[in-house]
């Protein structure tokens, strides 16, 4: 199945320079969306792993029914100010701003091996926090999954260049 044609591309937003692209056109075809859950199980077995990681708000789509199918705990990595009890948080970078995500800090046990999943990579900003959230914890990141690659920006390189495993189902260029 071509997922590129569920993917809808969206210029400047969300501001000038940035193409956005959007995943609500392929989670609403159930073929496009089932065939993508599949790959990412289909790849996530490649993986020694403990517990999924979904990055909020679109890898919550991804991971939750990845958690469920696989018997998996599932962790939330919010953004900030949304988890309720003690939390470890990490600031970091994005294309076009500045974030904080966070984890209840008994999501994760020591020495625990979390799989990320997440809708897209491009800069690398928030997997990088991800990874750091997930190690503060005392986890290990035991790989990424995205759906989406923009492969001319460095986010996918980075987590190579840090040995992270990382696979994508699909490739596009960011810009």
């Amino acid at each position: 199945m071509d997922l590129k044609k569920y993917i809808r591309s969206i210029p400047d937003y969300p501001k000038k320079g940035i193409l956005f692209r959007d995943i609500t056109t392929l989670i609403k075809s159930p073929e496009a969306f089932n065939y993508t859950i599949d790959k990412i199980i289909e790849i996530s077995k490649k993986v020694d792993f403990d517990k999924v990681s979904a990055i909020e708000s679109r890898g919550f789509v991804f991971a939750s029914v990845v958690s469920y199918v696989l018997k998996k705990p599932l962790v939330l990595l919010r953004k900030k100010n949304k988890l309720p009890a003690d939390r470890h948080s990490v600031d970091f970078k994005l294309e076009y701003g500045e974030a904080t995500i966070e984890v209840h800090k008994d999501s994760i046990n020591k020495d625990e091996k979390i799989l990320v999943i997440d809708d897209l990579i491009a800069t690398g900003g928030t997997a990088e926090a991800a990874a750091k959230l997930i190690e503060i914890s005392g986890g290990s990141v035991a790989g990424f999954i995205f759906v989406i690659n923009l492969f001319d920006l460095p986010g996918n390189n980075l987590l190579k260049k840090r040995s992270y495993f990382t696979e994508s189902i699909i490739e596009f260029p960011g810009h």
